[in-house]
C-alpha cells in the first residue's frame, strides 16, 4: 500500500465478481466512445449500476479504510453511481489520460476518492493494464487478480491501455465530497 492509492488485492471472490459480470452484462450498454481534439481517448462499454445497497457497503468499508490510512480527505459516507465497464480487443477497448475529479461538474461536490474494481480473471484478456501518470502505478500481477480493488484521489490521471485479445471487465465508482481548496 502507498500514500497515492491504495490497493485490496483479490478483495472480493471469483465467485461474486462473476456473478456480477454475468449479471451486469443484461443492461443495456451505452457506448462510450470519446472524442477529444479529434482524437479517439475511450473505446468501451458503459452500464450504469444502481440498487447495488450490498456491494455499496462493501466497498465503502475499502474506501473508509483506504481514507483514514492514507488520504484523510472529506467525504460523504455514500457511493453515488456505479459504472460497469467492458474493454474488448474487437475494438481495442482502453481508456486514455483522464482524471475523474470534476467530471459531473456539481457545484457543490467534487469526486474525491475513485474506486476500481478488477472483475475479470486475468487469464480472460491480455492488455487492459491500469497505470497512473505521476505516480508510481500498481503491479499489473497484483491488481490484475479478480476481485482486487484500487482506491486513490480522483485528481491522479490514470488510464486503462489497449486490451488487444479478450475482455477485460471492471467496476468503477466515486466517493465525492465538498469542494476541493
Amino acid at each position: 500500500m502507498r500514500d497515492t492509492w491504495q490497493m485490496f488485492t483479490g478483495a472480493l471472490p471469483s465467485e461474486m465478481c462473476n456473478h456480477m459480470i454475468t449479471n451486469f452484462l443484461t443492461i443495456d450498454p451505452e457506448d462510450a466512445k470519446t472524442y477529444s481534439s479529434q482524437e479517439d481517448v475511450r473505446r468501451s462499454k458503459i452500464r450504469w449500476v444502481t440498487n447495488e445497497v450490498g456491494l455499496m457497503d462493501i466497498l465503502l468499508k475499502y474506501v473508509n479504510l483506504a481514507n483514514a490510512v492514507a488520504f484523510n480527505v472529506d467525504i460523504q459516507q455514500e457511493m453515488g453511481e456505479m459504472q460497469f465497464t467492458e474493454y474488448d480487443a474487437e475494438y481495442y477497448g482502453k481508456y486514455d489520460w483522464h482524471h475523474d475529479i470534476n467530471w459531473q461538474n456539481e457545484k457543490n461536490f467534487d469526486r474525491k476518492l475513485s474506486i476500481s474494481v478488477q472483475l475479470s480473471n486475468p487469464d480472460g484478456y491480455v492488455g487492459g493494464e491500469f497505470q497512473f501518470d505521476e505516480v508510481e502505478s500498481p503491479d499489473p500481477e497484483e491488481f490484475g487478480k479478480q476481485g482486487s480493488i484500487l482506491i486513490f484521489p480522483s485528481y491522479l490521471r490514470h488510464r486503462v491501455t489497449e486490451v488487444t485479445d479478450g475482455t477485460r471487465y471492471s467496476l468503477v465508482s466515486w466517493v465525492r465530497g465538498p469542494r476541493w481548496r
